[in-house]
């Protein structure tokens, strides 16, 4: 934080400013960053020391890699005990103190992020603005001189809560580093075992149930738990515009499994502008019955460009099956599901998620169970896929007796929880690169497919059809195992050629805002972080930011983008919550899918990711057990994914699953997440890829392949890439998942857009071609070294062929 200290601000430099504006603008800057969480002590950084909250786990220093990379600007602390990175520094607070006593306009611009506290703007009478900037892009900052002198109204709205106390929230005890005490066997053996292992095996609780932002707040407050404008600042949806306007509701009606509403939105100020609609719905809740919120996001939309006195009608029509709570705990639905609960429901109008303008109730007279009939919009009835394993033991935060609970809900963890269950124990153990035992997971009863056929089919000829149109039998005979074995292990970056089936070699990349490929020294325009297209809440938007990102991919002839992100905005501390939407599923969700539609339409299948629950950076890689009760796993960390592949309108889409456990179960090798909800459920059909293969003690591809990961983010260097059991189960599951990729490929702008440079072989091309035969040159001498290793007591290596870089 290079702030210059009081003393830089002389009389003389004071007195220019003033002859230059009577305004000053005050900015704040704060960065996210991949692979580490904001941190929770700045003083603490500075010393040294800081390791936020592991007492019981001791000796752990995995924080201190910020150790020694920050400089006090002055003769003193710029931070005092337990200030956070969101917080002001004490340098800050000295310049803000001096700028606000000499100018009577201030203007204060947050180019930050992640959402800091900002009580100290209410101090000052001088600040009359303050602007959310956050991470612009190449060109998105230009953006600013045009708001600052009114040629453009900002028109945006925040997406997170934004509270005085950062500490206060629900979340707080319950994030970051975590760690089991009596694993210390298992951490010996994987140590030996894997070189990547980073050497310890964490967890993390979300603990706040479903009850995640905004959602808190607003059913705390009618709850009576908390004064909400002694904790809220701003609340979600909430920012503020050059002119006014009104919003009004018209043409409420009950349609059944529908209801339907015009809002209609005047500009009744001097400016023109454009404004946003909030939708919000409150559905009855019963003490001690299914979690509900009190307040939930719905829908939104937003107008055009309204001159003064200028008006326009957008219409809405909302499923009620949106509505429904999911009963994890089996009170009203046996072995889990939706159900749509008889009762009053609103459906309100709002500014923001705090201040109703209109409002629309109607009835449901019975309960309306989906775990019985299943909602319209899923493939299999939804059942309890995680509750058994991914509740642990953990005590969640529920409504009732008005947050009873809440005290011990939202306390850290105790000494019970950092020992790891016998059950989980055994269960981790024998999925870790350590014990795994492929043949353990084979069924006698498989039988082994047809290879290596001659039927004449090529990838091409599947170009549109659809994922069950018999052809693709007589083209998946045609492949061998080897062909199979590339394809699901050589996945970093591309999608390898099989020439039994002429299949084109392909390029995916990174990233999350525009074509980053720092592997092959590509890249496109740097356009805004995700959370600030959240920030406009404008879907249109949204579509044409994945327009002209694929427009780019294609030129490059690039079809796979590692993007978009959306995960949720758990917790402030979030080191990539610039790369993520929102605190809220619905709006991450829409604005995820109109950006993920806009990229199909040139061509480029997105990645979703990151598959699922993956909301902190401490300890990703590390074997984190990831513990939520499904109701918050469906409603708020699924939902997101939920809406973009429900609402995909192509062919060709993926998804990248997660480094994190969910329970005890890694995301990249679980068949109830991959299989059972993302595809019988939700219909998606499509490929899987794994986030950085980096091995680290439980990336199996073998165990990823069988429960549904069709492909690893690597370059087959790892030994737990090796396929040594190519049993008829293990060959099954490796050309379904051929199969997946194959269908995700032919169906995009790799088959489906003529290249202009057909004939001449792009540089690369040539270059991927390269790091594949190194690549295959070095396969050869991993399984050499194998087996002279085998002959050696058995021990076991990783050999690195390319630098680890972490891609996600």
């Amino acid at each position: 934080l290079p702030e210059p200290t009081e003393d830089y601000y002389t009389d003389d430099l004071m007195q220019k400013a003033k002859d230059f504006s009577d305004t000053s603008i005050i900015v704040l800057s704060r960065s996210g960053g991949e692979g580490q969480d904001v941190p929770l002590d700045m003083k603490a950084v500075i010393d040294g020391t800081y390791d936020p909250r592991d007492e019981i786990a001791n000796g752990n220093d995995n924080y201190n890699y910020f150790a020694g990379k920050y400089d006090n600007n002055g003769a003193y602390d710029d931070f005092d005990e337990g200030e956070s990175y969101l917080e002001l520094s004490n340098t800050e607070e000295a310049m803000i103190e001096k700028v606000c006593s000499e100018f009577d306009k201030v203007v204060v611009v947050i180019n930050a992020n992640n959402t800091m506290e900002l009580g100290w703007v209410d101090e000052y009478e001088s600040i009359g603005s303050v602007i959310l900037a956050p991470g612009t892009g190449a060109a998105g900052m230009a953006a600013l001189g045009e708001i600052l002198n009114g040629s453009v109204n900002p028109s945006g709205k925040t997406v997170d809560t934004y509270v005085y106390d950062l500490k206060s929230t629900p979340v707080y005890n319950n994030y970051g580093n975590f760690l089991f005490n009596n694993v210390e066997d298992l951490k010996a053996e994987l140590t030996e075992a894997d070189e990547a292992y980073e050497g310890v095996i964490p967890f993390v609780n979300y603990v706040e149930n479903i009850y995640v932002g905004y959602k808190f707040y607003e059913t705390a407050a009618e709850e009576r738990l908390i004064n909400y404008e002694e904790r809220v600042q701003y609340p979600f949806g909430y920012g503020l515009s050059y002119t006014t306007f009104t919003q009004e509701m018209q043409n409420f009606t009950d349609n059944g499994d529908t209801v339907t509403v015009e809002v209609a939105v005047t500009n009744t100020g001097d400016s023109a502008g454009k404004e946003v609609i909030q939708l919000y719905y409150t559905p009855p809740y019963m003490n001690g019955g299914i979690e509900k919120s009190s307040v939930n996001l719905i829908e939104f939309g937003k107008t055009g460009v309204l001159e003064p006195g200028g008006s326009e009608v957008i219409s809405f029509e909302i499923a009620k099956e949106d509505m429904s709570a999911y009963d994890s705990r089996g009170l009203k639905v046996e072995n889990g599901g939706y159900i749509l609960e008889a009762g009053d429901y609103t459906l309100s109008l709002r500014s923001d998620s705090h201040t109703v303008l209109d409002e629309e109730t109607f009835h449901v007279d019975r309960d309306v169970n989906y775990g019985t009939d299943g909602r319209k919009s899923d493939h299999t009835t939804a059942v309890n896929q995680f509750q058994d394993y991914s509740a642990g033991r953990v005590t969640y935060l529920s409504r009732t007796d008005g947050f009873a609970n809440y005290n011990a809900a939202t306390a850290a963890p105790g000494a019970d929880l950092y020992v790891m269950d016998e059950e989980t124990k055994d269960f981790v153990t024998e999925k870790s690169v350590a014990h795994y035992d492929s043949a353990k997971y084979d069924n006698s009863e498989d039988t082994m497919p047809e290879t290596e056929a001659d039927n004449g089919v090529t990838a091409a000829d599947l170009t549109g059809k659809e994922y069950d149109d018999p052809l693709w039998e007589d083209l998946l005979d045609q492949l061998s195992v080897e062909d199979m074995i590339n394809m699901v292990n050589l996945g970093g970056f591309q999608t390898v050629a099989v020439d039994s089936v002429k299949k084109t070699g392909t390029l995916d990349s990174d990233g999350t805002s525009g074509l980053n490929d720092w592997y092959i020294g590509v890249y496109g325009t740097a356009y805004p972080v995700q959370l600030l297209i959240a920030q406009t809440w404008n879907k249109e938007l949204a579509y044409r930011i994945g327009e002209g990102v694929g427009a780019e991919y294609a030129d490059c002839r690039i079809f796979g983008a590692y993007a978009p992100a959306m995960n949720i905005h758990r917790s402030a501390f979030t080191g990539r919550n610039f790369e993520y939407y929102s605190e809220d599923s619905v709006l991450s969700g829409h604005m995820a899918s109109n950006t993920v539609n806009g990229m199909s339409a040139k061509g480029v299948y997105a990645y979703l990711k990151h598959f699922a629950l993956n909301e902190q950076e401490t300890n990703r890689c590390s074997l984190l057990l990831t513990y939520s009760d499904e109701q918050a796993v469906r409603e708020i960390y699924l939902k997101p994914f939920e809406i973009c592949v429900k609402n995909f309108n192509g062919k060709s889409l993926a998804v990248m699953s997660s480094f994190n456990f969910i329970g005890d179960r890694w995301s990249g090798a679980n068949a109830n997440l991959l299989n059972n909800v993302l595809r019988d459920e939700w219909g998606f059909q499509g490929m899987v890829l794994s986030d950085w293969n980096g091995s680290y003690g439980y990336q199996n591809t073998d165990d990823a392949v069988r429960n549904g990961n069709d492909a690893m983010l690597g370059f087959f260097a790892a030994e737990s890439n090796q396929i040594t059991n190519t049993s008829p189960t293990m060959v099954l599951a490796m050309r379904k998942a051929a199969k997946n990729i194959l269908y995700t490929i032919t169906n995009s702008g790799n088959y489906t857009i003529e290249d202009p440079n057909a004939g001449k072989m792009p540089e690369m091309t040539k270059l991927f071609i390269g790091i594949d035969a190194a690549v295959a040159v070095v396969s050869l001498g991993i399984m050499a070294l194998v087996l002279v290793r085998c002959s050696k007591k058995r021990k076991k290596a990783t050999i690195d062929v390319i630098p680890t870089k972490t891609e996600e």
